[in-house]
């Protein structure tokens, strides 16, 4: 398979060294896998052009004790401890959160709200299967509406997840970190604010489509976290850009891929917001080195009927830059 065959959504790459192969993570799909229901499914390949089929390596059947089986969401696959560890978001539209009082907006802020947030799942294995650790609630704040949470691990070897907290409840959408137990199994404490989706300042209003037209919401989406060769902290991140309202008042946005800097190297910043990196609907993007050393971003585009598109990247101190798509390799377009 290539990548222009190949459904995903919020791919994720992991270069396993040991066996020279990428395995690339996204949500189960199984018009391509041949396996029903929610989970996380990988394809493999060792030169990023020609790829395995997918094999599903989690499912929510079957998990006992699970809070959510819809979803599955911005799967990621992290090493920690001579361990494999699942990151994915799921959700349930069966358990209501309470909605927002009126905010600041001129209007009610009166849309539903439900429990969606990142679980984690262990294996032994890059191919699973995976089992979840705290079946019983999301490892962030179970009262917060989040999705897409990713391992950091500080310098002093604190483990962090990274978080979007949906602009659904906040109406200007954060990025947030909560501190993880040495296991995974757990969050520790309470979240801590890293930054607010309008601190870019090239945004502008932007409201995404089915969004009350009176109300001016910003997304944050798909936090990745990498650290250059200098020390700072980058953070890769997605969101959308204003378009025109449309007759009914509703508007549509197109994803954009973007990031920010933490010059200090600090996860807690102070954060400076960068120019995008990819407009053209593309997003959620993640860096990884090829087995050739070359610095790789992976993101998908279009945002519906998604693909992989590879582009190399190059890092000039703390300025991360587009070198190059990958036509070769992820059929252009």
């Amino acid at each position: 398979m290539r990548l222009p065959d190949m459904p995903l959504h919020d791919p994720f790459v992991v270069a396993d060294e040991r066996t020279r192969t990428y395995h690339l993570y996204t949500s189960n799909d199984p018009s391509v896998s041949g396996v029903e229901g929610t989970g996380t499914m990988v394809y493999r390949s060792q030169d990023l052009r020609d790829w395995t089929p997918p094999v599903v390596v989690f499912r929510t059947g079957g998990q006992e004790g699970l809070w959510a089986t819809d979803g599955g969401w911005a799967p990621e696959v992290h090493v920690w401890g001579g361990k494999y560890f699942l990151f994915t978001t799921l959700h349930d539209q069966d358990k209501p959160l309470p909605v927002p009082p009126p905010g600041p907006w001129g209007t009610p802020f009166q849309l539903p709200q439900h429990m969606r947030g990142t679980i984690i799942a262990v294996s032994d294995s890059l191919l699973g299967p995976f089992r979840v650790l705290a079946p019983a609630r999301p490892t962030p704040p179970e009262n917060l509406m989040t999705l897409d949470g990713t391992l950091y691990v500080a310098p002093s070897g604190q483990p962090w997840m990274v978080y979007a907290h949906e602009w659904l409840q906040t109406v200007d959408g954060t990025m947030e970190a909560i501190r993880l137990a040495p296991d995974l199994s757990r969050a520790v404490g309470d979240p801590v604010f890293l930054f607010k989706a309008s601190d870019a300042p090239w945004l502008g209003e932007q409201i995404p489509a089915g969004a009350p037209h009176q109300l001016p919401p910003y997304v944050t989406d798909g936090p990745q976290l990498h650290r250059s060769p200098d020390g700072a902290l980058l953070m890769l991140w997605s969101t959308y850009e204003k378009h025109t309202a449309g007759p009914d008042g509703t508007v549509g946005g197109g994803y954009v891929q973007t990031y920010a800097v933490s010059r200090s190297g600090d996860l807690e910043g102070p954060w400076e917001q960068r120019r995008p990196l990819v407009r053209d609907d593309s997003g959620h993007g993640m860096l990884f080195h090829a087995f050739d050393g070359r610095l790789m971003m992976i993101l998908h585009r279009p945002f519906e009927n998604a693909r992989g598109k590879l582009y190399e990247m190059r890092l000039d101190g703390d300025a991360l830059r587009v070198l190059c798509q990958r036509t070769d390799l992820d059929g252009g377009g």
